[in-house]
């Protein structure tokens, strides 16, 4: 398994946020990570990168555990924060630069990376303007570029076309799923259309709790098809 959480819990306070969820994921499988905002996906991505401490359960990525191996987990992971934390300051290959350098990746080696990374997220007449100077869309393949420089196994995205334009939105799923030829992704979404144009699998949480966790097609052949049974899973009684 490329991803395996067991019985993850975590609060704020007396707030619960994630409540004993589990869930495996395979190598190279595309896996839609949904439900409602506020359930608490952005929780369960930040656990897995070693950004939050759950209270109660385990996680690992590729073998590794995120609790006492999380350094090594992110030599090998890639993630977008949901808010994209740019430097908008800085010019795109300034700023893919300095992403590469905190990855330790060999300045021989680093520069050709760039401009693979550059081609490969359509960036190519971006890559000399200021970050700033960006629509939203370029902005997003920045962060996708940042998160894929140093070539990891798995990559977790937190709502990677929140805030985009319909063509952004089609961009970044063409995007997505050229790199899921080679990368196992977990993605976060509350968009059942991105899901069913991109994913393999599918798993939702509400109020977070885990309410299912099966194949796409499994889903869309609910009665009602995946509109239904997404609102099956996240209706509070």
């Amino acid at each position: 398994m490329s991803i395996q959480v067991s019985h993850i819990s975590k609060s704020y306070g007396a707030t619960p946020a994630v409540k004993d969820i589990s869930f495996d994921i395979k190598a190279g499988e595309i896996t839609g990570f949904l439900g409602p905002n506020g359930a608490g996906k952005s929780t369960c991505l930040q656990i897995l990168m070693g950004l939050l401490e759950a209270d109660q359960g385990s996680a690992s990525i590729l073998g590794l555990s995120v609790q006492s191996e999380i350094d090594t987990i992110k030599k090998q992971v890639g993630y977008l924060a949901e808010h994209n934390p740019l430097y908008p300051d800085m010019y795109v290959k300034e700023f893919l630069t300095f992403i590469g350098k905190i990855h330790q990746i060999p300045a021989d080696r680093l520069k050709n990376r760039i401009k693979e990374v550059i081609e490969l997220t359509g960036l190519t007449q971006e890559q000399a303007k200021k970050i700033h100077a960006l629509s939203k869309g370029y902005q997003q393949r920045v962060g996708i570029a940042q998160a894929i420089l140093h070539d990891p196994k798995v990559l977790l995205l937190d709502e990677p076309t929140s805030g985009l334009d319909p063509n952004q939105m089609e961009e970044i799923r063409s995007l997505i799923k050229s790199l899921a030829k080679q990368k196992t992704i977990l993605f976060s979404s509350h968009i059942l259309s991105e899901v069913e144009a991109i994913c393999d699998r599918i798993i939702i949480i509400n109020q977070g709790e885990l309410k299912a966790n099966c194949s796409l097609k499994e889903a869309q052949e609910h009665r009602g098809g995946l509109s239904a049974f997404f609102k099956e899973n996240t209706t509070n009684a």
